[in-house]
Protein backbone atom coordinates (compact mmCIF):
# COMPACT_ATOMS: atom_id res chain seq x y z
CA UNK A 1 0.00 0.00 0.00
CA UNK A 2 2.44 2.52 0.96
CA UNK A 3 4.52 2.13 -2.71
CA UNK A 4 1.19 2.58 -4.40
CA UNK A 5 0.75 5.65 -2.44
CA UNK A 6 4.16 6.77 -2.74
CA UNK A 7 3.86 6.33 -6.81
CA UNK A 8 0.64 8.04 -7.10
CA UNK A 9 1.94 11.36 -5.04
CA UNK A 10 3.67 12.76 -7.85
CA UNK A 11 0.26 12.82 -9.19
CA UNK A 12 -1.33 14.41 -6.36
CA UNK A 13 1.43 17.24 -5.96
CA UNK A 14 0.80 18.45 -9.27
CA UNK A 15 -3.46 18.17 -8.81
CA UNK A 16 -5.62 20.76 -7.57
CA UNK A 17 -6.34 21.36 -3.46
CA UNK A 18 -9.72 19.51 -3.67
CA UNK A 19 -9.79 16.90 -6.02
CA UNK A 20 -13.35 14.32 -6.64
CA UNK A 21 -12.16 10.54 -6.94
CA UNK A 22 -14.45 8.09 -7.70
CA UNK A 23 -13.45 5.16 -5.46
CA UNK A 24 -11.87 5.74 -2.09
CA UNK A 25 -8.06 4.77 -2.48
CA UNK A 26 -8.12 2.99 1.21
CA UNK A 27 -11.14 1.12 0.79
CA UNK A 28 -10.99 -0.86 4.34
CA UNK A 29 -10.63 2.69 6.08
CA UNK A 30 -13.50 3.98 4.18
CA UNK A 31 -15.93 1.18 4.88
CA UNK A 32 -14.55 1.39 8.66
CA UNK A 33 -16.09 4.81 8.55
CA UNK A 34 -19.45 4.43 6.97
CA UNK A 35 -18.61 4.70 3.21
CA UNK A 36 -20.85 2.18 0.74
CA UNK A 37 -20.49 1.69 -2.46
CA UNK A 38 -24.03 3.31 -3.78
CA UNK A 39 -25.20 6.59 -5.54
CA UNK A 40 -25.10 9.54 -3.17
CA UNK A 41 -21.78 8.76 -2.37
CA UNK A 42 -18.63 11.29 -2.79
CA UNK A 43 -15.58 11.24 -1.70
CA UNK A 44 -13.02 13.87 -2.44
CA UNK A 45 -8.93 14.16 -1.75
CA UNK A 46 -7.60 17.39 -0.57
CA UNK A 47 -4.21 18.74 0.10
CA UNK A 48 -3.03 20.60 2.89
CA UNK A 49 0.34 22.73 3.49
CA UNK A 50 2.09 21.43 6.00
CA UNK A 51 4.09 23.37 8.75
CA UNK A 52 2.49 25.88 11.38
CA UNK A 53 0.62 29.33 10.93
CA UNK A 54 2.26 31.79 9.42
CA UNK A 55 2.32 35.28 10.09
CA UNK A 56 3.50 38.72 8.73
CA UNK A 57 6.26 40.21 10.25
CA UNK A 58 5.19 43.14 13.10
CA UNK A 59 6.55 46.80 11.63
CA UNK A 60 5.95 48.41 14.69
CA UNK A 61 9.22 48.92 17.56
CA UNK A 62 9.02 45.77 19.71
CA UNK A 63 11.86 43.81 20.90
CA UNK A 64 11.99 40.06 18.81
CA UNK A 65 10.80 38.08 21.81
CA UNK A 66 7.25 40.11 21.31
CA UNK A 67 6.86 39.76 17.83
CA UNK A 68 4.66 36.51 18.33
CA UNK A 69 5.39 34.84 15.20
CA UNK A 70 7.02 31.66 15.99
CA UNK A 71 5.59 28.61 17.09
CA UNK A 72 2.14 29.61 16.26
CA UNK A 73 -0.72 26.85 15.68
CA UNK A 74 -4.14 27.10 14.19
CA UNK A 75 -5.64 25.94 17.07
CA UNK A 76 -7.48 23.21 14.81
CA UNK A 77 -5.94 20.04 13.09
CA UNK A 78 -4.91 19.44 9.40
CA UNK A 79 -7.83 17.30 9.30
CA UNK A 80 -10.25 19.58 10.43
CA UNK A 81 -9.06 22.49 7.88
CA UNK A 82 -8.81 19.72 5.02
CA UNK A 83 -12.81 19.07 5.74
CA UNK A 84 -13.36 22.62 6.38
CA UNK A 85 -12.05 23.00 2.52
CA UNK A 86 -13.77 20.26 0.64
CA UNK A 87 -17.46 21.34 2.50
CA UNK A 88 -16.71 24.92 0.91
CA UNK A 89 -16.21 23.26 -2.52
CA UNK A 90 -18.99 20.62 -2.05
CA UNK A 91 -21.75 23.01 -0.26
CA UNK A 92 -24.85 21.02 -0.68
CA UNK A 93 -23.49 17.58 0.54
CA UNK A 94 -23.39 16.31 4.05
CA UNK A 95 -19.71 15.53 5.71
CA UNK A 96 -18.92 11.53 6.62
CA UNK A 97 -16.17 11.70 7.83
CA UNK A 98 -12.98 11.79 6.32
CA UNK A 99 -9.23 10.23 7.09
CA UNK A 100 -5.33 10.43 6.80
CA UNK A 101 -3.87 9.57 3.41
CA UNK A 102 -0.17 9.99 3.18
CA UNK A 103 2.56 13.27 3.49
CA UNK A 104 5.75 14.35 2.08
CA UNK A 105 7.90 16.87 3.08
CA UNK A 106 5.47 19.60 1.65
CA UNK A 107 1.57 18.58 1.63
CA UNK A 108 -0.53 16.32 4.07
CA UNK A 109 -3.42 14.29 2.17
CA UNK A 110 -6.88 13.41 3.05
CA UNK A 111 -9.58 11.75 1.68
CA UNK A 112 -13.02 13.17 2.58
CA UNK A 113 -16.05 11.05 2.03
CA UNK A 114 -19.65 12.63 1.83
CA UNK A 115 -23.07 12.12 1.45
CA UNK A 116 -25.96 13.51 -0.45
CA UNK A 117 -29.23 14.04 1.25
CA UNK A 118 -31.29 14.95 -1.26
CA UNK A 119 -30.21 11.16 -2.91
CA UNK A 120 -33.35 8.58 -2.35
CA UNK A 121 -30.87 5.71 -1.92
CA UNK A 122 -29.40 7.96 0.94
CA UNK A 123 -32.80 8.67 2.58
CA UNK A 124 -33.88 5.73 3.09
CA UNK A 125 -30.74 3.82 4.48
CA UNK A 126 -31.70 3.61 7.65
CA UNK A 127 -27.74 4.18 9.04
CA UNK A 128 -27.69 6.91 6.66
CA UNK A 129 -31.08 8.88 6.92
CA UNK A 130 -29.87 11.24 10.18
CA UNK A 131 -28.21 13.08 7.33
CA UNK A 132 -31.22 14.11 5.52
CA UNK A 133 -32.39 16.97 8.64
CA UNK A 134 -31.33 20.49 8.06
CA UNK A 135 -29.03 20.97 10.99
CA UNK A 136 -26.60 19.02 9.34
CA UNK A 137 -25.74 21.88 6.98
CA UNK A 138 -22.35 23.03 7.46
CA UNK A 139 -21.46 20.52 10.14
CA UNK A 140 -17.36 20.92 9.80
CA UNK A 141 -17.64 24.60 10.35
CA UNK A 142 -19.58 24.08 13.87
CA UNK A 143 -17.01 21.66 15.23
CA UNK A 144 -19.12 18.80 14.75
CA UNK A 145 -16.94 16.31 12.48
CA UNK A 146 -14.99 13.70 14.32
CA UNK A 147 -11.52 15.68 14.36
CA UNK A 148 -13.95 19.13 15.30
CA UNK A 149 -14.64 17.51 18.16
CA UNK A 150 -11.24 16.12 18.66
CA UNK A 151 -9.65 19.24 18.24
CA UNK A 152 -12.47 21.14 20.74
CA UNK A 153 -11.68 18.91 23.45
CA UNK A 154 -14.30 16.74 23.43
CA UNK A 155 -13.66 12.66 23.59
CA UNK A 156 -15.90 10.04 22.15
CA UNK A 157 -16.47 7.09 24.54
CA UNK A 158 -18.43 4.40 23.41
CA UNK A 159 -21.51 4.67 21.48
CA UNK A 160 -22.15 8.55 22.71
CA UNK A 161 -19.81 11.53 22.96
CA UNK A 162 -18.71 12.08 26.76
CA UNK A 163 -17.05 15.45 27.47
CA UNK A 164 -13.16 14.75 28.91
CA UNK A 165 -13.44 18.48 30.39
CA UNK A 166 -16.38 20.34 31.95
CA UNK A 167 -18.02 23.75 30.24
CA UNK A 168 -16.59 26.77 30.54
CA UNK A 169 -20.08 28.21 32.84
CA UNK A 170 -19.51 24.89 34.62
CA UNK A 171 -15.96 25.75 35.99
CA UNK A 172 -17.95 27.63 38.65
CA UNK A 173 -20.26 25.08 40.04
CA UNK A 174 -17.36 22.13 40.63
CA UNK A 175 -16.68 21.07 44.16
CA UNK A 176 -13.56 21.33 45.31
CA UNK A 177 -13.61 18.38 48.35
Amino acid sequence: MKGMVRERMTEWRASGTVERISTPTKLSRARALGYKAKPGFVVVRVKVSRGGLHKKKILGGRRPRRYGYNKLTHGKSDKWVAEERAQRRYPNLVLLNSYYLAEDGKHKFYEVMFVDPTNPYIANDKSLGWTAGSAQKGRVYRGLSTAGKKSRGLATKGKGTVKSRPSIRAKGRLRRH
